[in-house]
């Protein structure tokens, strides 16, 4: 039985915040839906600690796995009316790429953890190999599901994932500069952290758009319009992502499993509380499959509200850091100033802070937009514009707007500590003197950013 034998007699349509309705007309992507290896993305919000800084953003990684699907789906409907293949080689749309890219688009963050990037950083896992293993292992429903199109029909589907499909318009929808992933969490991110930076003209956007040989161009009329997208994205990076306070709940939440980590790898040195069986396997450094999906953020946050109770005055203080809200203060730095940061890790370390918890540098810089590099490890699909002769240009060459941001960084270094350190100790004499230094030094290189206060 191929894809096109299981359409749905009827549409089935969720409801949308983004794209007001998200259409399935598939069994096949109705079943991937229902499987529990992706209802699990219902328990694990898209933006981890950033709802920490912009309460609304409670969204998960479900609703956007759908958002990602329904730009796709699009995408295919208008190559297909537009742009349809008339022989082999012409490098317009195919659609029996159709059933691939709908299955990459709905699966693409499948193998994302709880908390994901930091939990990623403590357990040296890697979400997009966890996503190529569940679309690819006989023993997940996700696989089973994806078998009734074809033998081979999971591997494609994890290839497209892995960047390898033969079709790059396939591979260019799911990720490229200008993808239906990024074009759903900015509209999305942007829409539940209550801001306006990630908003643009999405079907302005997808209007333009048109399948060429080597992937995906844009009519060179929309250039205003994917101007638009770029600097949408810059301006969420450092509006949103790289806010200070939710990358300071960010470090807690780091140290809070780093800490936990140690002391269930050390049981000779600590007796702990109780055993988080769950997260044993990922402590021990040797999890299945099976032990990384029974994880969400609702586990993690039952085994903090334990370790809130916890003897180890470290995980404990941690653990209701994190769960109420207390957030590091941070520093801004830059190279002259970085000599500063181990003056003022041994200040905090000398009133009693275990700088290996409550101490962090951190560094978060984005390229806006980025040309092609072929020499660089991972290089980027550069955006190409189809000009009236139908040749191709690359859009930093003919916008001065985006020519303004392409290939800068943008972002900060933060030095990253306990508010504690900037507060008046009137009974903890000995110390004055020390929190008196550690303040002069913040206050007279002027390091602290007012954005913090939000």
């Amino acid at each position: 039985m191929s894809f096109t034998d299981e359409q749905l007699p009827k549409d089935k349509v969720f409801r949308d915040p983004i794209h007001g309705q998200i259409i399935v007309d598939n069994q096949i992507i109705l079943d991937l839906i229902n499987t529990p290896e992706f209802q699990r993305l219902r328990r694990i919000k898209q933006l981890g600690t950033t709802s920490l800084t912009f309460h609304g953003a409670e969204h998960s990684r479900f609703g956007h796995c759908l958002g990602v699907y329904e730009i796709t789906r699009r995408m295919c409907n208008r190559f297909q009316r537009n742009y349809p293949s008339l022989q082999s080689g012409d490098g317009l749309w195919d659609d029996r790429e159709r059933p691939v890219a709908l299955c990459a688009a709905l699966l693409h963050d499948l193998g994302h953890g709880p908390y994901s990037h930091t939990f990623e950083h403590i357990f040296n896992t890697d979400h997009e190999k966890i996503t190529r293993e569940l679309i690819t292992n006989p023993g997940t429903n996700v696989n089973r599901i994806l078998k009734r199109v074809s033998p081979i029909f999971p591997e494609q589907v994890a290839s497209v994932i892995d960047h390898t499909y033969q079709n790059p318009q396939v591979v260019q929808m799911i990720s490229s500069q200008v993808d239906a992933d990024r074009m759903d969490y900015l509209q999305r991110d942007s829409y539940y952290t209550g801001t306006n930076y990630g908003k643009f003209d999405l079907d302005r956007v997808l209007l333009m758009m048109r399948p060429i040989k080597s992937g995906i161009a844009f009519d060179i009329s929309g250039m205003h319009a994917v101007e638009d997208y770029i600097i949408s994205r810059l301006q969420m990076y450092l509006q949103i992502y790289f806010h200070p306070v939710s990358r300071s709940m960010e470090v807690i939440l780091d140290h809070l499993l780093k800490r936990a980590k140690y002391i269930y790898q050390h049981p000779s040195d600590f007796q702990p509380d109780f055993t988080p069986y769950m997260l044993m396997p990922f402590f021990n450094n040797h999890f299945t499959l099976d032990d990384y999906l029974s994880l969400d953020d609702g586990v993690l946050t039952t085994y903090f509200n334990h370790w809130t109770h916890s003897q180890d005055k470290i995980l404990s203080d941690l653990a209701q850091r994190f769960l109420n809200r207390r957030p590091f203060k941070s520093a801004l730095y830059n190279k002259s100033s970085a000599k500063f940061i181990p003056k003022l890790t041994k200040l905090i370390q000398t009133v009693g802070y275990n700088s290996d918890y409550y101490t962090a540098v951190n560094d978060s810089f984005k390229l806006p937009y980025d040309t092609y590099h072929p020499q660089t490890s991972n290089p980027q699909t550069q955006i190409e514009l189809i000009q009236p002769d139908g040749s191709l240009i690359e859009l930093s060459q003919i916008s001065t707007l985006v020519a303004s941001v392409s290939g800068k960084e943008a972002g900060d270094q933060r030095f990253f500590f306990p508010k504690e350190m900037l507060a008046k100790h009137e009974n903890i004499e000995i110390f004055e003197p020390i929190y008196t230094e550690f303040q002069s030094y913040i206050k007279n290189n002027e390091l602290i950013d007012p954005k913090e206060n939000n």
